[in-house]
């Protein structure tokens, strides 16, 4: 499991959504990957989700950065 942001952010990605963000300058990819990180620590509902299941919170998360515009 990847321990840097930008590689866990990818790591949170739908496979489809990794490749094209891969894809991108890794500036790029470090700017998503902190809107990601802070999509994480701002929303008290992915902290349920957290709890619950880690990595549906960071797929959702990442989702939404991309919904959002982000990507």
């Amino acid at each position: 499991m990847p321990t840097d942001p930008v590689g866990r952010f990818l790591a949170a990605l739908a496979p489809d959504h990794r490749e094209a963000i891969g894809a991108k300058p890794r500036q790029e990819q470090e700017r998503l990957a902190a809107a990601w990180e802070r999509e994480l620590e701002a929303d008290d509902e992915l902290d349920t989700l957290d709890e619950l299941s880690p990595p549906a919170a960071e797929a959702e998360a990442a989702r939404r950065v991309l919904d959002r515009g982000a990507g």
